[in-house]
């Protein structure tokens, strides 16, 4: 037979019941209602159902089938109008039959190896017992026998996985040894392992550049949105998927028999896992990737290291611990509001809860290695939680609202290493505080010596330029026929080390006419000895271009001699050093009108 799938909900005065029974007819349609019992059969689909208040069959019950949809929607009276059935959306524990509530222990079959659930519990009559049971004689087992028994899983049930699954134990935990390590060794690896893989400086990153963590902040999951439900007081109404009610329904109804520490182990591994869930649906803005199954699994110690906690401030510091060292984003104050949303969705209720295990379940089962960890605890966790009483889940909500968790309580030595970070982030901003000004003056007052200096050079050139035209005024008037002694006998240039090798360009307005007045005054003599001695000087020296720099320094005071000996007597032709390789350069300027004239004239 086939389970089909089904939902339930209710009215003040009526239970409905809605049946998908595709491929159907109506005439095939068999009901049975008997207090909490519910039948339904239509081959080739059987439905059987404990409810949680009792049910009548008194004539006011109807039906309805739409043929398009095969969907088959019952209204059943309830035997007290206005009572409320609690967990109509527990659809798991719906489908138990009947007598699976009670908390008689399970069957199971003991063994050197591990204890193995069997069955679910059921009556067995005395007289079936078989008494001729074959006996043993106690030995005491070796210490190698008793670490193989370490326990782990949901409830502490499960021992010997990893010992079959050698090859996925690296990608699913971190503890290497799980069948041999006691809860104590797993606590204190796991701790040492925290310690060493904490970075101050990502820390210290997140905690400074915190714009991306700000907008994780504010973000809003699912849970925050939900209203409050009409049908029970202090429990939100929470939507299920249609693929997370065929998840329920696929699950196989169980009973777990839990003393009480184990009971409270189970609650506290609870708060474990919801943790590492509400710190990744905030962290990806509830857009799960790749890294979705690795991050919940991290953060957990009970996934990650099988970790079994005696206290709720264990979870948190352990949970602490983890966000500050592992994922991308490592600030405190998304582990802070990870307890908060954990306590939210605790306060929600129990199917609240359910929801989110459904979700991790989804997670786990679509990646490869993690799906061990749904066999392991969480698709125990999505039965027993249906079975819990709801005000349990509330305490649990009311006790994590009051828990604290401090940066010292993570014993990473948080307040000290942001304390350091501030103290150097202000000398920094002190130290470029005072160097930004001094930077400042030192260019000002660089420009204003450059500047200075600057302006000396060019009132000194000045002033050279002017006392050179005055003797060139004063030569050129005394001596007239100096022209054609120097023609007969021209001067050897001497090299003069007071004299710049760059002429300088004169500044002054009255230089500038005595200079006119003296190239006026020249002869044609004056110029024809000027090239003839320009001839000379180029014959002789014969710079070459693989010239250095050194052997050209000569040459250009000479030339600069030259230059200052046909100031003084022509204006034609101007021998001037060149800043290229060739330190000569002959600049053939514009004759004067008047000479052209004369010239011509004579």
């Amino acid at each position: 037979m086939i389970t089909p799938a089904f939902d339930l909900s209710q009215e003040p005065d009526y239970l409905i019941l809605s049946i998908r029974v595709p491929y159907t007819r109506t005439s095939d349609f068999d009901l049975y209602i008997d207090g909490t019992d519910l039948k339904f059969f239509a081959k080739p689909y059987f439905l059987r159902l404990t409810l949680p208040g009792r049910i009548i069959e008194d004539g006011r019950e109807k039906a309805k089938f739409d043929i398009d949809k095969g969907l088959f929607t019952l209204w059943v009276p309830k035997e007290t109008p206005g009572e409320h059935f609690e967990g109509l959306q527990m659809l798991t524990s719906l489908l138990a039959p009947k007598g699976s509530r009670s908390a008689k222990p399970l069957v199971e079959e003991v063994s050197t190896e591990c204890s193995e659930r069997v069955g679910d519990n059921e009556d067995e009559d005395e007289e079936d017992f078989d008494w001729q049971v074959e006996q043993e004689i106690y030995t005491e087992k070796s210490e190698e026998e008793l670490s193989a028994l370490q326990k782990y899983g949901f409830g502490n049930q499960r021992c010997g996985v990893f010992a079959r699954l050698q090859k996925e134990l690296s990608d699913v935990i971190d503890i290497k040894n799980p069948e041999g390590t006691s809860a104590a060794e797993r606590r204190q690896a796991r701790q040492e392992a925290e310690a060493s893989a904490f970075s101050a400086d990502h820390y210290l990153a997140d905690l400074f550049e915190d714009g991306e963590i700000k907008g994780l902040l504010k973000f809003r999951p699912w849970w925050t949105k939900l209203s409050p439900s009409s049908e029970q007081e202090g429990e939100s109404a929470v939507p299920f998927t249609d693929d997370e009610k065929e998840q329920l329904r696929k699950f196989t109804n169980r009973s777990y028999l839990l003393d009480k520490a184990s009971r409270y182990q189970a609650w506290l591994s609870l708060v474990d896992i919801l943790l590492a869930y509400t710190y990744e649906v905030r962290s990806t803005e509830g857009e799960y990737n790749v890294e979705t199954p690795w991050t919940i699994r991290k953060l957990s110690g009970t996934l990650c290291w099988l970790e079994t906690y005696s206290s709720l401030q264990e979870v948190l510091v352990s949970f602490g611990r983890r966000v500050l060292c592992y994922p991308l984003y490592r600030h405190f104050s998304l582990v802070s509001l990870a307890i908060h949303d954990t306590a939210k969705i605790l306060h929600s209720g129990k199917a609240c809860v359910l929801k989110c295990l459904l979700d991790i379940h989804k997670v786990f089962r679509e990646n490869e290695p993690a799906y061990i960890l749904n066999d392991l605890y969480i698709t125990d966790y999505c039965i027993w939680i249906q079975r819990v009483k709801s005000k349990k889940v509330a305490d649990l909500a009311a006790t994590l609202e009051k828990a604290t968790l401090q940066k010292n309580d993570l014993e990473l030595e948080i307040d000290e290493l942001e304390d350091a970070a501030r103290i150097v982030a202000v000398e920094e901003e002190q130290q470029a505080s005072k160097r930004a000004p001094v930077s400042s003056d030192d260019s000002s007052s660089s420009s204003d010596s450059s500047s200075t200096s600057s302006d000396s050079s060019s009132e000194s050139s000045s002033e050279s330029e002017e006392s050179e035209a005055e003797e060139d005024c004063t030569e050129s008037k005394e001596g007239g026929g100096g022209g054609e002694m120097f023609k007969d006998n021209p001067p050897e240039p001497q090299p003069s080390s007071s004299v710049s090798p760059t002429p300088q360009a004169p500044t002054s307005f009255s230089a500038e006419k005595r200079r006119e007045d003296a190239l006026h005054s020249a002869s044609e003599g004056s110029r024809q000895l000027i090239q003839v001695l320009g001839e000379r000087v180029a014959e002789e020296l014969r710079i070459s271009p693989d010239s250095s720099h050194k052997g050209a320094r000569q040459p250009s005071s000479a030339a600069t001699e030259t230059e200052g000996t046909s100031g003084r007597s022509s204006g034609g032709t101007l021998l001037e050093p060149s800043p290229r390789r060739n330190p000569l350069l002959i600049v053939q300027t514009q004759e004067d009108p008047d000479d052209l004239e004369g010239d011509s004239i004579s």
